[in-house]
């Protein structure tokens, strides 16, 4: 693992992914819909934002919002997905899968991570709603996953703290544990300082706005949109810079 402390930013539009990496991001999750928590973006997406950006782009691989437990024909849209990723050329994916019981569902894990191969697999935040953390970290390293997304099973990572540091020192180097969800200029200090980790994830929102153009009946009304704020990325890489 690099020594370098690593800034990954969820970017959910072609402009998001290109302003993380011109604020310095390090690498992005690539998602759509963040209303829904981030799903798999569409393959015109995919092809584009491949052929522009030059830092590791990981594309989540997600069929839907809601739980993670997936029928046969999610599973199918999922593994289609991997593949699909592959053969353009990502060098990662972002996926995550759940049995009914809260537990991880560590064959299709498996085999997710065996169809991803050669590429890197994260697990995303379906890790905090296990019911068992410590089980499922051993079973997400034994997947053959290279790092595993989480807030500590709480909605912020601020209040996730202790349960992130028993994480990594129990995975020992083993896999990445990568603390996302609330991380920010204003505690990522006293996050890395508490927790120690060699990476972290951000979606750095802003939301962008413009006029609606197309109808008349709403020429003034004013449309958004989730895009990345360069100037939040630039400041967490300083902070994350200067405590190397």
């Amino acid at each position: 693992m690099s020594s370098k402390i690593q800034l990954e930013i969820a970017a959910f539009t072609i402009e998001g992914a290109l302003i993380a990496e011109k604020a310095g991001a390090n690498r992005i999750e690539l998602c759509e819909n963040p209303n829904d928590g981030g799903t798999t973006p569409s393959f015109g997406t995919l092809k584009t934002v491949q052929s522009l950006i030059s830092i590791p782009v990981f594309p989540i691989i997600r069929p839907r919002g809601g739980n993670f437990v997936y029928s046969t024909y999610e599973i199918e849209a999922i593994k289609n997905d991997i593949i699909c990723c592959k053969e353009l050329g990502y060098t990662g994916i972002v996926v995550g899968v759940l049995t009914s019981t809260g537990d991880i569902d560590f064959k299709l894990l498996h085999e997710f991570v065996q169809l991803a191969s050669p590429m890197e697999v994260t697990f995303h935040r379906a890790f905090d709603r296990c019911k068992n953390p410590s089980l499922a970290l051993e079973q997400i390293i034994e997947s053959g996953c290279t790092r595993i997304l989480s807030s500590g099973q709480y909605p912020s990572v601020v209040n996730g703290i202790s349960l992130l540091s028993k994480l990594i020192e129990q995975a020992n180097n083993r896999i990445s544990i990568m603390p996302g969800s609330g991380v920010n200029s204003q505690n990522i200090a006293m996050l890395h300082t508490s927790i120690h980790a060699q990476e972290y994830h951000t979606a750095a929102r802003i939301k962008t706005f413009h006029t609606d153009i197309l109808s008349p009946e709403t020429m003034n009304e004013q449309l958004s949109y989730v895009s990345v704020d360069a100037n939040e990325v630039a400041a967490i890489c300083s902070i994350l810079n200067s405590m190397e």
